[in-house]
């Protein structure tokens, strides 16, 4: 009996099979000392997680990632169990009984609200439930978002604002090469949509976007880039920023060179020529209503201002000048 207790494996649960939750039981497959068993419990009935509902679908070569799990998942050590909710199909007790440890890996996905009036009104959809229903994830099939309006107007500076605001611009045929769901493909094929605006509240400086994602831009939506010079012109401690922000600025100002008559409002912007839906970048502005009758009409912002305080750290803030995206 001891003998048997000491030659045991160690058996872990990994409850989430997203990156963290693969990277967790890889980690612990490949130790030498201590022989483990790892099962890996999962809401839904595929794996992969983020990598398959959260990666854009024009993105192939982010989600080929999926290998590295794929290998572990083949490992003669390694179960996964889809479609078994922990605290409805099996109990934390449950699984404390049955395995040496239990490991959980399950994010915390949700949204982020503005909190501002307005927020709740039809045409105001929050980036998660987009990026689900674009990505076919089961949860957000049914939150198709209204595109019958010729504008869209994106709140956030990061990658997955470009993301939405990529799929919102794209040529219907680049993204029906790709693993885009059905219902997400076909309202993009009817979308009357004309124009993306993605607007951030501080300056281009501060934004969190990676170059390879702001470059591609052009290329993936089949469409110059609107930015305004005046919001790109130099920067409070420019000197002192690191290479990557000094590649987007780069990044930014070749396309406010190339677009000089695009630089007036967003408000006054034109139907693009051609056909084409136009995607702009907008910043130092923060959203401050949302108005509409029974569903969304316009976007109020206010126009901000840059302070920089002793410690380095930028803030925006709210110069009192209002303006209406509609």
């Amino acid at each position: 009996m001891a003998d048997d207790a000491v030659n045991a494996p160690l058996t872990v649960a990994v409850i989430g099979s997203g990156p963290a939750g693969f990277y967790t039981a890889g980690a612990l497959l490949e130790q030498s000392g201590v022989p483990v068993r790892v099962d890996l419990y999962e809401r839904l009935a595929t794996p992969w997680g983020l990598v398959r509902a959260g990666v854009a679908p024009d993105h192939p070569k982010i989600k080929a990632v999926s290998s590295v799990y794929a290998a572990t998942a083949a490992d003669e050590r390694f179960r996964f169990f889809g479609n078994v909710e922990v605290g409805r199909h099996v109990s934390r007790e449950e699984l404390v009984e049955r395995y040496d440890a239990v490991v959980y890996t399950v994010g915390a996905q949700g949204e982020r609200r503005l909190g501002i009036p307005g927020e709740d009104l039809p045409g105001s959809v929050p980036a998660v439930d987009v990026v689900g229903w674009y990505n076919g994830h089961p949860d957000f099939a049914d939150r198709a978002p209204d595109l019958s309006g010729r504008r869209a107007v994106v709140i956030g500076a990061g990658n997955v604002a470009l993301d939405v605001a990529r799929i919102l611009c794209s040529p219907v045929e680049r993204l029906a090469a790709t693993d885009i769901a059905d219902h997400a493909l076909d309202a993009l094929r009817a979308s009357a949509i004309e124009q993306v605006v993605v607007v951030g509240r501080r300056g281009p400086a501060q934004a969190a976007f990676t170059t390879a994602e702001l470059r591609e831009l052009p290329e993936f939506t089949g469409a110059a880039v609107d930015v305004d010079p005046a919001e790109v012109a130099e920067q409070p401690g420019e000197e002192k920023l690191s290479r990557l922000i000094r590649r987007n600025l780069a990044v930014l100002r070749d396309y406010a060179a190339a677009l000089p008559s695009q630089a007036s409002e967003v408000s006054q912007a034109s139907q693009p020529a051609g056909g084409t839906r136009r995607m702009a970048l907008r910043f130092l502005r923060s959203p401050v209503e949302i108005r509409g009758e029974g569903r969304v009409a316009e976007v109020v912002f206010a126009r901000n201002r840059l302070e920089v305080d002793a410690e380095g750290w930028v803030s925006a803030v709210d110069t009192g000048e209002r303006e209406v995206f509609p």
